[in-house]
């Protein structure tokens, strides 16, 4: 980004508006201080002018000439020349020499130029009629009041003028601090858009709102780099898992192009084409199950669940295959009544039903296998436990991943596409999957936290 482009920044217009915005509360508060400086002179010296007039008005007409000259002896400077006139305009007495000025008002304090005095300078003054057709003027020179009005108005305007340049310059830095962040975080978008991954928007150590625009896409980009490595994964993990069915599925049509002459041999290539073939569907139809889960698009159909409800189902469901593995099957529960969450009925019977096989698959031979439901502080959920291999801890994110098999798994029939699809389903009912440490075999909960049943109950 050039400096010429510096005023299309935000933070240079936020800056300036604020600028803007102070600039126009500075102005009201200044005039509204030289209004009240200057207006508090003036009372001041209207208030001192009406005393004198009062004082002037008791006074005795014969001794009005003795007061205006020693009011003279004592002003040299005329500070405030006062002045007594006959009717005709002559000076009789007084500071204000020479002839009588015009006098817009009488009794009332009023502006005018002192004419008879050096430089004629401003003036306060109050006029009245005494006895013998006689007018009284008494002034007060404002020079240094308008001095003073003067300094203040020119200090109050470089104030501003300063206040301006400095908030200019801070909108300047403020601009180009901003433009140098952006042009960071655009020159690692564009690194990331060329197909670095692995790059992240900086972030800086003051953690302003910029920052937490950036942690956030941060962990987008983390997120859209799992995803992308795990659909690496997958597609790496489909290519070499199915590579073998397939293989198979060719082999065994060759071999009955090429050898089989009986019906009876031909109906045997079939049926075994027709397993395999069932194999790899069943494979992708769980994909696809997967994928759905994933997008979120039946949340919407969340109802309340009787989570005891759906493992008395699932338990209904394996109690014969679990007879007819002789594995002691059986459902507990820590709490009565039903343990209603929001949620889908079908895929969370889906989600425990592979928690169930993979237990019954893997527990041995006159094993047992446990469902446990409860409620307690961390929430509602169900626990499905077997005396099998179990899972390593250091394999317990992996066997999420699609297609991962563990090492106790890799010679049993399965696709490595059922904790995913458990998996799936939390994370769309916002639960929780937790593996346990337990001394044999494994042991698994999915769970609603107690906040996120608070969150849905609202």
């Amino acid at each position: 980004m050039r400096l010429t482009e510096l005023h299309r920044t935000t933070g240079y217009r936020l800056a300036t508006l604020f600028l803007v915005l102070f600039g126009v509360i500075a102005l009201l508060l200044f005039g509204y201080l030289y209004r009240e400086i200057t207006g508090f002179e003036q009372e001041r010296i209207d208030d001192w002018l009406l005393r004198e007039h009062a004082e002037l008005k008791r006074e005795a007409p014969d001794e009005l000439v003795a007061r205006f000259e020693h009011q003279n002896q004592f002003d040299p400077r005329r500070q405030r020349p006062f002045g007594l006139f006959e009717a005709s305009g002559k000076h009789l007495a007084g500071g204000y020499a020479g002839g009588q000025p015009a006098i817009p008002v009488f009794d009332q304090p009023f502006s005018m130029r002192l004419a008879n005095l050096p430089g004629q300078p401003p003036g306060r003054c109050i006029a009245a009629h005494v006895p013998d057709n006689r007018i009284a003027l008494q002034c007060q020179n404002t020079l240094e009041l308008d001095h003073f009005d003067d300094e203040l108005l020119h200090a109050l305007l470089s104030t501003a003028m300063i206040t301006l340049v400095i908030g200019l310059i801070g909108a300047t830095l403020i601009g180009i601090s901003a433009m140098r962040r952006f042009d960071a975080v655009t020159a690692s978008i564009e690194e990331i858009v060329a197909g670095n991954l692995s790059r992240r928007l900086p972030v800086h150590a003051k953690r302003d709102d910029i920052d937490r625009l950036v942690v956030v896409v941060n962990g987008m980009l983390d997120e859209i780099e799992r995803l992308m490595n795990e659909v690496k994964g997958v597609c790496d993990a489909i290519a070499h898992d199915l590579r073998t069915p397939l293989t198979r599925v060719l082999g065994g049509l060759e071999r009955a192009q090429r050898r089989a002459r009986t019906e009876a041999e031909y109906r045997a290539a079939i049926d075994e084409t027709i397993v395999e073939t069932s194999g790899l569907l069943r494979t992708f139809n769980a994909l696809l199950r997967i994928s759905e889960i994933e997008s979120g698009v039946r949340r919407a159909g969340f109802t309340s669940v009787d989570l005891a409800a759906v493992a008395d189902d699932v338990f209904e469901f394996y109690e014969p295959t679990a007879e007819d593995k002789q594995i002691g099957f059986r459902l507990q529960r820590t709490v009565s009544g039903p343990l209603e969450i929001r949620g889908d009925p079908n895929l969370l019977f889906e989600a425990l039903a592979n928690l169930v096989e993979n237990a019954i698959k893997f527990a041995p031979d006159g094993g047992v296998v446990h469902i446990t439901l409860w409620h307690d502080t961390r929430g509602t959920g169900v626990t499905v436990k077997d005396d099998g291999p179990g899972i390593a801890r250091a394999e317990r994110d992996a066997v999420l991943r699609r297609f991962y098999r563990g090492e106790a798994s890799r010679r049993t029939p399965g696709s490595g596409l059922g904790l995913s699809l458990v998996a799936a389903v939390a994370g769309m009912h916002g639960m929780t999957l937790e593996f346990h440490d337990a001394d044999v075999g494994c042991e698994i909960s999915l769970f609603k936290p107690a906040q996120s049943q608070l969150a849905d109950s609202r």
